[in-house]
């Protein structure tokens, strides 16, 4: 007999006793002695919440007298950790497992075989279903399949019998599950406090037993055909186009979604008598146990890909396709997913939004360069996410350590919410130097700019008090759109961000788009196979050989600074010729807008960043035709140390304060005085007060940083004396050991400046 077959005998006799005027437990009598003859089994037994307990409500074959006697604390004995874990037993021997609890009174010691499966009813276990064997032997699986569809319907009728109080078993399970700690890579650092929210919503499935199979059989067919092509569509972006790790995703996905043994499972359970949703949750069941049996990481890794898809199929048949966001946030909330896009993130209340915790996640993806200018804290590479954290559950996030406390002891949130007042009380006097010029302590100013990306993000100019912007990412705009921005569209971004910025300077970084920031609608023009897609077809190389792109924004950007001044600065230049290169096209630009009459900008000022090492090697050539120059340490510094930052065994290795970095810098710097050019640093290290100390002690005096930091740095500046940590750094590098971390750290101590 298939397990089709025998759920479908099954629900069948299960659906008359339930139809009928016969009590409670004489139903539950019946059902037990229904699944026992159909599995062939000597024994079925079923506990159900009561009273914070898990009692035995009915059985075949264990003595009847330990009926609503026999009770089990939540794990306690094998029925109780199937329902803390929510998990399936399949045990040839009970008793040799850890859990085992033997109770005497059921008279239950001739039996070795044990299966169990839970009880589960709106992602709670509100019991268990459990059959045993005199004969020591696992039980196949079209039998756990037939027991976790009779699960499946059992959970139904039980709780429209009212057998089981469902808000009692609501907050067992919040007490039996307790605080949890997950840990993972910090993204965005911060501390967050809020209530978990799904980007993608569970659904909740209402209706177990079908009423017309063929027409649920329709259903998932549509669901399948539907899904199948947005996978499709996902093939012809370079988001999922660009090699690697992603491609390997996207052909697994493809590999499942056109798969005929899924499809032809999830019939099955239909044909047992289930909803396409239940028979998609059913065969998700399966896939569950499946997982937890596998030893090789790899094979488990596509296995969860195959539970992602059947969420997503999932999703289609109940028509809730859309995310959290559609729905609003109506508190403080703590964001999780498998991955976020930048554009997705954008779609949240920045009021309402404390953190994000991501299944995947990592540094270079551009969803955190969105999330840093929002000044939203995420952690990524979170293992445990979907087991652990329940909708609705408290969360405390912090972000700096990569951790996160799920359904928190009360005392460790009150130890939080001191710590989190603390930080408050240090943005406050941050804040309170809004209009405080940074100048050292030796009287010497300091420019510190901020980073920006989005219109909103220019408010911080004015609440942080920063000198100007010293790095506009262009590309944001391109990144959400689905469509390549249209000349207006850019023009009038432009100009709303020149206008908010006032009298203070924007450098407007031309778009960096490409590599691992990829956008759909330029697919044709990325290379799909990029082993390493941060040095790949990418930036400035992909910009002058689409010369479109890079004219419609050189157009856009002379238009917005009309009778303004104009700074424009070029990612990722290698060599001096790409620099000319991307200048002429910006010439021929005004001189096309100079020959029709327009408003030109009053002045024009051209930069270059710093990102690629084999510049330094051409300064002599390149400082001659530059007004400024930005060091962009975040790719440099993975371009000097070889050192991929999305590789988590590589990402903390490379320190920052390494005397490599450091020597090179300073270097830059030196070969730079007497250009008369401007030379600074944007990037994460000038946010870091340790690091920023290190560059102002090897001579950098601008910074252009993320606007929650410009305070931090302020406060910094005006306790250093230049010139006396120039002496210091200048000995420290002259015999330097791993890192200048220590040296730097019992400096700033010594003299009482924080650095954390």
């Amino acid at each position: 007999m298939t397990a089709a077959a025998a759920a479908r005998q099954i629900l069948t006799r299960l659906t008359e006793v339930m139809a009928s005027r016969m009590h409670a437990q004489g139903k539950l009598d019946q059902v037990v002695e229904i699944i026992g003859e159909c599995l062939s089994s000597e024994v079925c037994s079923i506990y159900l919440l009561r009273e914070g307990m898990l009692e035995l409500f009915a059985t075949r074959g264990l003595n009847q007298s330990a009926v609503h006697v026999t009770r089990m604390a939540i794990g306690e004995g094998l029925t109780g950790a199937i329902a803390q874990k929510i998990d399936t037993l399949n045990l040839a021997e009970a008793k040799a497992h850890p859990d085992f609890l033997y109770r005497p009174e059921t008279g239950e010691e001739k039996f070795h075989s044990f299966a169990g499966v839970p009880i589960v009813y709106r992602e709670r276990a509100v019991g268990v279903l459990c059959v045993q064997h005199v004969e020591p032997r696992r039980y196949e699986d079209i039998e756990i399949e037939a027991l976790q569809t009779t699960a499946m319907v059992l959970s139904e009728l039980i709780a429209n019998a009212e057998l089981v109080d469902e808000e009692e078993a609501r907050v067992l399970t919040q007490e039996q599950t307790g605080p949890q700690a997950l840990t993972g890579l910090t993204l965005v650092k911060g501390l967050g406090a809020g209530h978990a929210v799904y980007h993608q919503p569970r659904v909740e499935i209402t209706q177990v037993m079908a009423e017309d199979t063929e027409a649920e059989r329709q259903r998932v067919y549509r669901a399948f055909d539907r899904m199948r092509e947005q996978i499709d569509t996902l093939a012809s972006q370079a988001e999922f186009g660009v090699g690697g790790e992603h491609e390997e995703v996207l052909e697994t996905y493809k590999m499942f979604a056109y798969d005929e043994g899924w499809s032809r499972r999830i019939n099955e359970a239909i044909d047992s008598g289930l909803t396409a949703e239940a028979a998609i949750e059913r065969v998700q069941q399966h896939t569950r146990m499946r997982m937890r049996e596998i030893d090789d990481p790899l094979l488990a890794d596509r296995m969860h890909d195959l539970e992602d898809l059947a969420n997503r199929l999932l999703r289609i048949v109940a028509g809730q396709v859309g995310t959290a966001a559609s729905q609003g946030l109506r508190r403080d909330t703590i964001l999780i997913a498998r991955n976020l896009g930048p554009a997705e993130l954008l779609e949240y209340d920045k009021r309402r939004l404390k953190g994000v915790i991501l299944e995947e996640g990592s540094l270079t993806a551009h969803v955190v360069i969105v999330a840093r200018a929002m000044n939203v804290p995420v952690i990524g590479r979170t293992k445990g996410v979907r087991t652990t954290i329940r909708e609705g559950d408290e969360i405390l996030l912090d972000a700096t350590a990569g951790s996160a406390i799920v359904r928190p002891l009360p005392q460790v949130a009150d130890a939080f919410q001191t710590r989190f007042a603390k930080s408050r009380e240090k943005q406050a006097t941050y804040a309170s130097l809004r209009d405080v010029e940074p100048f050292t302590r030796c009287g010497t100013r300091i420019q510190v700019m901020m980073n920006a990306g989005l219109r909103d993000d220019m408010s911080s100019l004015a609440m942080t008090g920063a000198d100007g912007v010293g790095l506009f990412r262009t590309e944001f705009q391109f990144l959400v759109s689905a469509t390549l921005p249209q000349r207006e569209r850019q023009t009038r971004l432009y100009r709303d961000v020149l206008d908010a910025a006032g009298e203070k300077p924007v450098i407007f970084r031309t778009v960096d788009i490409g590599g691992d920031k990829s956008v759909p609608y330029l697919a044709s023009e990325i290379a799909a196979q990029d082993e390493n897609p941060a040095m790949g077809w990418r930036a400035l190389r992909l910009a002058l050989e689409r010369e479109g792109l890079m004219k419609v924004q050189a157009r856009s950007l002379l238009e917005a600074s009309a009778g303004r001044s104009l700074y424009v600065m070029f990612p990722m230049v290698s060599e001096p010729w790409e620099f000319d290169a991307a200048k002429t096209v910006f010439d021929e630009q005004l001189a096309y807008l100079r020959a029709q009459k327009k408003q030109l900008p009053e002045r024009i000022h051209f930069g270059a960043m710093l990102e690629v090492p084999a510049l330094a090697e051409m300064l002599d050539v390149l400082l001659p035709k530059l007004s400024f120059l930005s060091i962009g340490t975040n790719d440099l510094t993975q371009f000097l140390f070889a050192a991929d930052r999305a590789n988590p065994k590589l990402a903390e290795r490379y320190d920052w304060l390494s005397p490599s970095i450091l020597r090179f810098l300073r270097r830059v710097m030196q070969t730079s005085i007497g250009s008369g050019v401007d030379v600074g640093v944007c990037g994460e290290m000038g946010g870091r007060r340790l690091e920023a100390l290190a560059l102002l002690g090897i001579g950098y005096r601008r910074l252009s940083i993320t606007p929650a930091a410009v305070g931090p740095i302020k406060e910094l500046v005006r306790k250093v004396d230049l010139a006396e940590l120039s002496t210091a750094m200048t000995g420290w590098l002259a015999a330097p050991g791993r890192s200048l971390r220590a040296e730097l750290s019992a400096w700033a101590d010594a003299r009482d400046i924080e650095y954390d």
